[in-house]
């Protein structure tokens, strides 16, 4: 068994998430799918207070120190949410020495919504868009990279970021954007796991927030 392997089995990891009214955090300890915890709590004006105080009661001091691999959601979600998720993650990332890593809200959800709409053909492309309040919409592109015969074995790569787009192209597939949170949680779990290898102690210094709008829009 090679270091690298090793390395995959005996990691721990937690990750962050965030829709427009929602953050969640989940744990996975030595690669276990079994040892999946989960904690998932609506907000409205109380975010900045409750973040931390419940990121402390899901996880003990003992095993956040354990932890190698720290991955988050950037949005698009909820404005505030998404700002205090990187900055929480980042200070985390810097204090235990461990690998921050981050994906975009619509890359998590793009492998179920592929799966749910039978879209195996590999280099098949569609958008996944949320309709702002005001005119337009945010969208990003997504792209079938490997023609797996069950769901499980799909792999999806982002190749446009989520953006401001004026009008939805109708020669395109188009998919709405749906929130999920404990699957979404799942899969950026699995994200985590298969981009641990790529990832150094200095990554959280390429972490921002996924901006595409004002926070008034």
């Amino acid at each position: 068994m090679t270091n690298k392997r090793k390395q995959r089995e005996n990691y721990s990891t937690l990750v962050i998430h965030s829709t427009d009214n929602s953050f969640c955090f989940g744990y996975r300890k030595k690669n276990n799918l079994e040892s999946d915890k989960f904690f998932i709590k609506k907000f409205d004006n109380d975010l900045c207070s409750n973040l931390i105080n419940d990121l402390n009661k899901f996880i003990s001091k003992e095993n956040l120190q354990k932890i190698n691999k720290l991955s988050i959601s950037i949005g698009p979600s909820n404005f505030n949410a998404s700002r205090l998720i990187v900055v929480l993650a980042r200070t985390i990332s810097q204090q235990i020495n461990c690998p921050l890593d981050s994906f975009s809200s619509f890359e998590i959800m793009a492998k179920r919504i592929a799966s749910k709409n039978n879209i195996f053909t590999n280099k098949k492309s569609f958008w996944i868009y949320k309709k702002l309040k005001r005119k337009g919409f945010i969208a990003g592109k997504y792209e079938i990279f490997h023609n797996g015969k069950t769901s499980s074995e799909l792999v999806i790569r982002e190749i446009v970021l989520p953006k401001i787009v004026k009008e939805l192209e109708s020669k395109e597939l188009f998919f709405e954007a749906v929130y999920d949170d404990k699957e979404d949680l799942k899969e950026l779990l699995n994200l985590s796991n298969k981009n641990l290898l790529n990832s150094n102690i200095d990554s959280w210094k390429k972490v921002l927030p996924l901006y595409p709008i004002s926070p008034i829009n």
